[in-house]
């Protein structure tokens, strides 16, 4: 017997849920099929449970600098680690129980199973029921990605780990390797040091987090050596051992030479392999190293077959992933013919991006670097934190907004945040790119006082020499 939908998601993570949520809203009747957990990687073991982690060490971190603050802490600040995970894990579970009642209140069918295509519109379910045939008017793939394993480094949960291991870590790294200095390994890099452990990164590029602008990228290395980290760039991991003790690395440094290397723990973060292997997909879409291909609206080669999120080209968030699936049922529901609705294709150029170390960073847009790349002349400022008064009642002074504009235009190219909060303040940024701003609007928004915020408006001002606290 087979069961019938307008449409059909395959994954329910922060694009598959929400997409399905906003199909329902359209008035699309809507399933979801997922094997394992509802809400997907990014809710049970990526962004939301490692946010939990971070703040632990965050607030570890205050306390043991509470002098700074003109406080007294009785006896020595430790950590239990048992603890810090077990509050991590209740997080993702209060949110991924959420996301059921979601299901509910929308009233979306959840197929909870293994998901495989038999056709564009069509599926097989296999769970606990048995198997079960679904077909749809539309499909949606959003079946996200893993982590991309090293050939001699392959997560065995006990001394190489990814990110899944490393949220529910069997014991404390003493001495630990992290592979890898993107936004998931600078993380948790962040995590561990805070926490206590000696921690080297190890990063094949010229610099860390080499994705945001090169000033972000010195700053943050600075800060971490600061905090005691063991920063190498330029520097590649030819060989990784599980010893009784440990991972004995072998690491090829600038220089040329490879160094052996003893510690209790590993972890690789050098990237992510999407699920799209094994699930139906083989003739029905084109694929580039695994990812499916889509336009704007998210739609595949095939008719009637969409998909979002991580098994699609990047940037691989968790935010692109939830308006991609917004975007993609209103373009269903206009084809469904609701004429109510206005899809707009995605823009990739206004995705920011976030990383949650300690300073915090966050962009959106070009880097100055490939801003004139491009072709165009720049005018870019910048403003440290040491000149904005709450920064420095905060005793967060370390850090600086970057803004690049078009010299001829003024348009607002892109702006680079390091330091407290600023995750929370990159959207300001986002949306003036969204409302194609220039530097004219920018400088005439009145900002709040004493807010770090203030330090965006200042380094519009610094970029046409008119900044007014430095």
């Amino acid at each position: 017997m087979s069961t019938n939908y307008d449409v059909i998601v395959l994954g329910s993570g922060p694009g598959g849920y929400v997409a399905a949520i906003r199909c329902a809203q359209l008035g699309l009747k809507t399933a979801i099929v997922e094997r394992e957990n509802l809400g997907g990687i990014c809710l049970n073991w990526g962004c939301i449970p490692t946010k939990a982690l971070l703040r632990s060490a965050e607030i570890k971190h205050f306390m043991e600098h509470a002098g700074d603050y003109g406080l007294k802490v009785a006896g020595t600040i430790e950590a239990d680690l048992n603890a810090v995970v077990k509050r991590s894990r209740g997080v993702a579970k209060q949110l991924s129980s959420g996301i059921a009642h979601l299901m509910k209140k929308n009233k979306i069918t959840v197929h909870m199973g293994e998901g495989t295509l038999t056709g564009a519109t069509s599926l097989t379910v296999k769970g606990e029921k048995g198997e079960e045939k679904l077909s749809a008017k539309h499909v949606i793939v959003a079946t996200g990605a893993r982590a991309r394993n090293l050939p001699f480094a392959k997560e065995d949960g006990k001394r190489i780990w990814t990110y899944r291991t490393a949220m529910t870590p069997p014991e404390m790294p003493k001495k630990l390797l992290v592979i890898g200095s993107g936004a998931i390994g600078i993380e948790f890099a962040s995590f561990y040091n805070d926490m206590g452990a000696d921690v080297m990164v190890v990063e094949m590029l010229d610099r860390i987090v080499p994705v945001e602008d090169k000033d972000v990228s010195a700053f943050l290395e600075k800060s971490l050596t600061k905090q005691g980290m063991t920063i190498m760039t330029g520097a590649g991991v030819e060989d990784v051992q599980v010893t009784g003790k440990g991972v004995t690395a072998k690491i090829k440094g600038k220089d040329g030479k490879v160094a052996t290397h003893e510690f209790t723990h590993c972890i690789t973060a050098i990237g992510i392999q999407p699920n799209t292997e094994n699930i139906g997909l083989d003739k029905l879409v084109e694929m580039d190293r695994g990812f499916i291909q889509i336009d704007e609206y998210g739609r595949t080669k095939s008719k009637g077959l969409w998909a979002i999120g991580d098994c699609t080209p990047g940037p691989w968030l968790a935010h692109k992933a939830s308006h991609e699936g917004v975007t993609c049922a209103e373009a269903i529901a206009q084809e469904l013919g609701n004429k109510d609705v206005h899809p707009h294709g995605l823009d990739r150029s206004n995705i920011p991006g976030c990383t949650y170390c300690h300073p915090q960073i966050a962009s959106v847009g070009m880097t100055e670097e490939k801003a004139k790349e491009a072709g165009h002349k720049v005018k870019v400022g910048t403003f440290p934190f040491i000149g904005n008064g709450k920064a420095i009642a905060l005793g967060e002074a370390e850090g600086f907004t970057k803004t690049v504009f078009d010299a001829e235009t003024g348009e607002l190219l892109g702006a680079h945040m390091i330091g407290a909060e600023v995750t929370e303040m990159i959207q300001g940024f986002v949306v003036g790119k969204t409302l194609e701003t220039t530097e004219a609007e920018l400088m005439q928004t009145v900002f709040p006082h004493p807010t770090i915020s203030e330090s965006m408006h200042e380094s519009v001002l610094g970029a046409y020499g008119r900044a007014l606290h430095i």
